[in-house]
């Protein structure tokens, strides 16, 4: 050990003091008696307070020198418990450690006796974790440190924190060629049983291998960065000739030998000037936080930056995610920050992270649904695109679980806007990549069909869970209205995301918006039928002159859904046959005998657009409006021409969607009305 800094001499201390005091002296013999006085005593408690902080200091580093020399000669094994020597000199080190750091002398002697395997495994975790420099970590400790691993003196889970705590202290060795050599042994311990495939080896690992996979011979699980749905690959300008692209690339990393530092990044304009020599952080949260560099991550293609990004963000959510933790208050509000910055980042981004994927999928079967809800949540909606049978059991069954037994304002607010945000990222994703990008480069779903199918799983996933929920709530309107709200998504998937995909909703939402007392709903319901309608008449003419969008065409059973339900909107609002005509087989059709013993007035035009209890409001306002003498509030009177009056009324009360789905679904310049239906082509 090298020597360490002395106390003050107290011979020389004393001559200090003596000189002081001559001078004091012969001042005083010039000086006044009052002021002699007045001078003295403010010298003395100067003097004083300084010796005081002397005092304490000398006192401090007296202790850390005393503790430094206690770890300095143990060599052999020490327990931990009823050691009160140890666990002083213990509290003494990770005291001024978090204080003021530690020198590199005693870097050196702590790395040593955390390593040498003479302590038990806690106070080896302790050591480690309060070795903060307070200057710079000499680079023949680390050279040391590793020696020790190759002993094999300490436990895996010592080594890992080293391992760890060198990761995190890079940047303060003072010198790193020799350290440059050992590379080589740190890519060997992946092979060590007691460290296995741990994520910080495997990340170093990663990028070594990104630049010189020549060098490297070890096989990586096959994790890659995925942007957009599809694989990056590694940057290279000629495909066809591999030895001329590694060429090009040992040179492209080679050339700029001059590096920005991020720290003199401000500006836009000084992104796009030094883009090619941009020294990156090495702590990657600062990369969360600076939009300059997520513009960076977004236009260059870095393999090593995802690969860093990735195992960096995938241990933190592991290791910092409050519901593993008995006492997780403290943490939750840090954790809830965190979350939110990952989730903006996204946003920016406009694409999930992986690692935040597989968080998402490892931690929500022991979720609570309550512990940072409204960041999980929009979590949820940026998970990358996967297959339904992947997303199922690990994602849609969780929160359904959760939304089946929580609140309404849970189930609408919280799980379906979720899932509707997940279904629009999906969808703008899949409009912006054509057929080939996904074929030839989407790792799980190797054809349009299957990410297709996948998504029309969801649907029918959302449309399960919403046909459940209606009846728990007792097809509540605030419920009802955010799950028409997520079918006009569905309606328009063909035309507005350009995607061959139409998926009609349940019977179990149908038909109760259908029957709603609410005019609201039934006007979002006639709405999304008009928008069906215009993408399958849009499809079917785009087959017919062989302009099929992606080359997919709808099947027949769409078309024959759609029309079973046209037949049952038109024959309750319109023909007044709703109970006769309807021929979906979980619809509304009732047989002559049954609607007899209702004993109910008129029962066939009970769900006409005059009759049906959500628009039954506009009609009584309509006839006193047209016959305020009249307070007999006769509905017959309105038919004929005061039909038609009657339709202009409820246009200019804002049905909108009706008037829509009556304009293209009823011919009525024939008599009798025809209902337009759709054949597939």
């Amino acid at each position: 050990m090298q020597q360490r800094e002395n106390a003050k001499n107290p011979k020389q201390a004393l001559q200090v003091r003596q000189s002081s005091l001559s001078a004091w002296q012969i001042g005083a013999r010039t000086a006044g008696p009052k002021t002699v006085h007045l001078k003295s005593a403010q010298k003395h408690e100067k003097e004083k307070q300084q010796s005081a902080s002397e005092q304490a200091g000398s006192s401090t580093q007296n202790h850390l020198e005393q503790a430094l020399t206690y770890f300095e000669r143990v060599k052999d094994y020490i327990p931990l418990r009823k050691n009160e020597v140890l666990q002083k000199h213990l509290a003494t080190v990770e005291s001024i450690a978090l204080q003021r750091g530690l020198s590199p002398e005693g870097l050196n002697v702590l790395l040593n006796v955390a390593l040498s395997g003479h302590l038990a495994d806690t106070v080896n975790s302790r050591i480690l974790k309060c070795l903060i420099p307070a200057s710079v970590i000499a680079e023949s400790s680390v050279v040391s440190a590793v020696s020790w691993l190759c002993v094999g003196k300490c436990s895996g889970s010592t080594q890992l924190l080293f391992l760890r705590w060198l990761i995190a202290m890079f940047d303060f060795i003072d010198h790193k060629e020799k350290l440059h050599a050992l590379y080589g042994f740190f890519f060997c311990s992946l092979q060590d049983e007691k460290l296995g495939m741990q994520p910080h080896l495997q990340a170093l690992l990663s990028l070594y291998k990104l630049f010189c996979p020549e060098l490297v011979s070890i096989t990586l699980p096959a994790k890659m960065k995925v942007r957009n749905g599809l694989i990056l690959p590694a940057c290279s300008t000629d495909t066809n000739n591999p030895a001329r692209s590694k060429e090009i690339n040992h040179v492209d990393i080679l050339s700029h030998s001059e590096s920005f530092p991020v720290e003199q990044l401000h500006t836009f304009s000084q992104l796009l000037q030094n883009i090619h020599r941009l020294e990156f952080p090495s702590q990657m949260g600062s990369v969360l936080r600076n939009s300059l560099l997520l513009h960076y991550i977004n236009c260059v293609k870095d393999e090593s930056i995802y690969l860093r990004l990735y195992y960096w963000m995938g241990q933190t959510l592991q290791e910092e995610c409050t519901w593993y933790k008995l006492d997780n208050q403290q943490y939750e509000e840090e954790f809830k920050d965190f979350l939110d910055i990952v989730y903006k980042t996204e946003c920016f981004l406009q694409e999930g992270f992986s690692s935040c994927e597989e968080f998402l999928y490892k931690s929500l079967p022991l979720w609570d649904g309550f512990c940072c809800r409204s960041q999980i949540l929009r979590l949820v909606s940026w998970i990358p695109l996967s297959s339904f049978s992947e997303m199922k059991p690990h994602l849609c069954e969780p929160l359904a679980q959760l939304f089946f037994t929580s609140s309404l304002y849970f189930k609408v607010i919280q799980v379906l806007l979720s899932f509707c945000l997940t279904l629009l990222c999906i969808l703008k994703l899949m409009s912006c990549v054509n057929v080939v990008c996904f074929s030839d480069c989407c790792s799980r779903n190797t054809t349009l069909s299957g990410l297709l199918n996948s998504v029309a799983e969801l649907i029918h996933f959302v449309g399960w869970i919403s046909t459940v929920a209606l009846r728990l709530e007792n097809n509540a309107t605030f419920l009802m209205y955010f799950i028409l709200d997520f079918y006009e998504t569905v309606c328009d998937v063909y035309l507005k995301y350009n995607l061959p995909l139409l998926v009609m909703p349940p019977p179990g939402v149908f038909y109760p918006a259908l029957l709603s007392m609410d005019s609201v709903s039934l006007n979002q319901l006639c709405y999304i039928m008009y928008r069906y309608r215009t993408n399958l008449v849009a499809a079917k003419e785009n087959e017919l002159i062989k302009k099929t969008i992606l080359q997919f065409k709808f099947s027949s059973q769409t078309y024959q859904e759609y029309n079973q339900y046209i037949m049952a909107m038109v024959g309750c609002l319109w023909t007044s046959s709703a109970f006769q005509k309807d021929i979906h087989p979980q619809g509304i059709r009732l047989d002559p005998e049954v609607l007899k013993k209702t004993r109910v007035q008129e029962v066939r035009s009970s769900f006409n657009i005059v009759h049906h209890p959500a628009l039954m409001g506009y009609a009584i306002l309509f006839l006193q409006q047209a016959w305020p003498e009249d307070k007999t509030l006769n509905f017959n009177l309105i038919k004929g021409r005061r039909w038609n009056w009657y339709l202009e009324y409820l246009y200019m009360q804002g049905l909108q969607g009706l008037k829509l789905f009556i304009e293209s679904s009823i011919n009525r310049v024939s008599q009798p009305c025809y209902i337009l239906i759709l054949t597939s082509p």
